[in-house]
């Protein structure tokens, strides 16, 4: 009986028993809910094969993808005051920011890092939706300071991946706040002479877009995000007429004049690279020929009489 027990029972166990499948190998698409295979869907930067929907991405992937050789330094951002107002709904802000931060790793809802991008210095700042909304309060205003500072003492361009849902409700006027100060951190960019590129992914809504978000010197878009202050629904519920199809997505505003271009997530590094080219970082200008202080050397004097003396027998025939 001890045989059958301990050797032929658990034999059958473990081919009768149902093997667990991971529950993160597919991904369901939420714009037109085909199933993906997660691998696919990363080969191709979470972006649906089928229907060419933007999903949201980790700032770790954008770094990943963005910097010559996916290598880049993360700076380490101030430190700021934990739940300041002592804010509690439904749960603690304390308790909060500790799901938040469970769930993705980072401290807050942005990411500075520095490297190059096609050879050229870059600082890029990404926002985490993932984090809280990727909602704007004191550490992502701190992160924003810290990068605009970064780009100026290293003479390279700012590029800032938004994403959104607006300020931080739980740390209140303090959110609000961080509004001015990144537009002076932007302005010192400006100051500096530096290019400011933004990029605006889904959703970049509310107090982010009332202030950083649209003070870029060259505005950019994935395709289908969300940009707005206040939402297709609260508009409606509003003005109580039926807006348009594609109200507030990137492709109306590029059409409306608020952005300056639309670009694919698989095109977006070259498309970045090329930009920082263009305004100044690596655009150099072909040398000047200088011709001995206007006068002519022989061999040019001699080369002109030639050709002249053919243009002149070339009419007589």
């Amino acid at each position: 009986m001890n045989w059958l027990t301990n050797k032929v029972l658990p034999k059958f166990r473990q081919l009768t028993t149902k093997q667990d499948t991971p529950d993160n190998l597919w991904v369901k698409c939420p714009d037109c809910g085909q199933m993906l295979f997660h691998n696919d869907l990363q080969a191709n930067q979470n972006v649906c094969n089928h229907c060419d929907y933007h999903m949201r991405v980790s700032p770790t992937e954008r770094f990943d993808a963005l910097f010559d050789d996916a290598k880049y330094d993360l700076i380490e951002l101030p430190e700021v005051a934990v739940d300041p107002l002592k804010f509690r709904d439904s749960k603690r802000y304390t308790e909060r920011l500790k799901d938040a931060r469970n769930k993705t790793g980072d401290i807050d809802a942005m990411k500075v890092a520095h490297g190059k991008m096609g050879g050229n210095s870059a600082v890029i700042a990404v926002q985490n939706f993932d984090f809280m909304g990727g909602s704007l309060g004191l550490a992502v205003g701190e992160a924003i300071v810290a990068a605009s500072k970064l780009a100026v003492l290293q003479k390279a361009p700012l590029i800032l991946f938004s994403a959104a849902g607006g300020a931080r409700m739980q740390e209140g006027i303090l959110s609000l706040m961080q509004m001015p100060r990144t537009t002076v951190a932007i302005q010192r960019l400006k100051e500096s002479r530096l290019p400011f590129i933004v990029v605006l992914t889904d959703p970049t809504t509310g107090g982010v877009t009332a202030s950083y978000a649209m003070l870029g010197d060259i505005q950019i878009a994935e395709p289908g995000a969300l940009i707005c202050f206040a939402g297709p629904r609260v508009i409606e519920e509003t003005i109580r007429e039926t807006l348009p199809d594609g109200f507030q997505r990137a492709e109306f505003l590029l059409e409306h004049g608020m952005l300056d271009m639309v670009v694919h997530r698989q095109d977006m590094r070259e498309t970045l690279c090329r930009v920082i080219d263009l305004l100044g970082t690596k655009l150099k200008l072909p040398p000047v020929v200088q011709k001995n202080n206007g006068k002519k050397s022989a061999k040019e004097s001699d080369s002109e009489k030639a050709a002249d003396g053919k243009a002149t027998s070339t009419s007589k025939k």
